[in-house]
């Protein structure tokens, strides 16, 4: 079977984003039962990262851990990532030892030189461009609070903030679904046009909608759920003051926007957030907040990536195979060092 990297949303059809969501919902069901499948028993995943996380180093971790494998936290300092040693390197020594690799880059180029190397899966836990473990959490937290009688394709979703890496994979999976999608932000925040071409060639195919505004209140009007997500990112600490006069107030998610939308809208946010930022206590903490659901299917996310992407490529031998390894290995060991009585 060929190496299938999970880089972008925008490498897999609708169907199989469908598919990878499918069994991350029926391992969250086993998860809940207390029956999570060993499916990874004895592999490995080589978790790179360049920069901090919470959700996804402990998701990925426990991830690994319940499916039966091992997680091995790789950060800056500790791996010589293309520094005293070239990204093809690492990306060829890492496959030799590990069944997968997981990282979270500074630039996106990194994880795709990684990817053009690697002999074993490689994901993407977030770059500079995009974050696509973190939507397909988002659509299935989607799924789990729709409004009555609505299917996913009837869905509103609308994103209140900067062009984001977690904006850029937000539109491109709604809009691949079949959603409808809106990003309300001042002009100079909004997205990009390469960016919303791509969306507007998924609408073609898929039937879903994309609107960029600069009027939260009529982006809000009828969302059935409500994004938002940090006004600033790496490397643009400068930015702060413009950036917080160009979105302060009308679009921080406070309680005055939030009541303006739908009495059935949810509230999301990806965390971590600033609060009294781009959203308030009051909002966070609401009773249709789901952003403490949201954060939890990171988790599940991680187990239905890590067993659609690695359990395929990994041995799976039986039981009979297994003991005749252990007994040839267990003989050679007792003729070299002689149980003693």
């Amino acid at each position: 079977m060929g190496i299938r990297h999970f880089i972008d949303t925008e490498d897999f059809s609708k169907e199989e984003l469908l598919d990878i969501i499918r069994v991350t919902r029926q391992i969250k069901a086993a998860d809940k039962a207390g029956c999570t499948p060993r499916l990874l028993d004895g592999a490995s995943l080589a978790m790179i990262f360049e920069e901090p996380s919470t959700r996804t180093r402990v998701s990925f971790e426990v991830a690994m851990t319940e499916l039966g494998g091992h997680a091995l936290y790789l950060k800056p300092g500790e791996i010589h990532l293309g520094v005293r040693e070239s990204l093809y390197d690492t990306a060829k020594v890492l496959s030799r030892m590990c069944d997968g690799i997981f990282a979270r880059t500074l630039k996106h180029a990194t994880i795709t030189e990684l990817a053009k190397h690697a002999e074993v899966p490689v994901i993407n836990g977030l770059t500079d461009y995009n974050h696509p473990t973190q939507v397909i959490c988002d659509v299935i937290t989607m799924l789990e609070h729709l409004p009555a009688g609505k299917k996913l394709e009837d869905t509103r979703v609308t994103f209140i903030g900067d062009a984001t890496n977690v904006l850029s994979s937000l539109m491109l999976i709604c809009t691949r679904l079949g959603m409808k999608f809106t990003q309300a932000a001042p002009a100079a925040y909004q997205a990009p046009s390469s960016w919303t071409e791509w969306a507007r060639a998924n609408c073609q195919r898929s039937g879903g909608t994309l609107t960029i505004s600069d009027d939260p209140l009529a982006a809000i009007r009828e969302a059935d759920f409500i994004y938002t997500d940090l006004w600033w990112w790496v490397g643009q600490e400068d930015q702060i003051p413009a950036r917080r006069a160009a979105f302060m107030p009308d679009y921080q998610v406070n309680l005055d926007l939030f009541s303006k939308a739908p009495g059935h809208c949810k509230f999301m946010h990806c965390l971590p957030a600033s609060r009294g930022v781009e959203t308030t206590d009051q909002v966070m903490d609401h009773p249709r907040s789901i952003i403490f659901d949201q954060a939890e299917n990171r988790l599940h996310t991680e187990k239905g990536l890590l067993a659609y992407f690695l359990y395929p490529r990994v041995k799976h031998p039986t039981l009979e195979k297994k003991q005749k390894y252990q007994k040839e290995i267990q003989s050679s060991l007792d003729q070299l060092f002689p149980p003693t009585a």
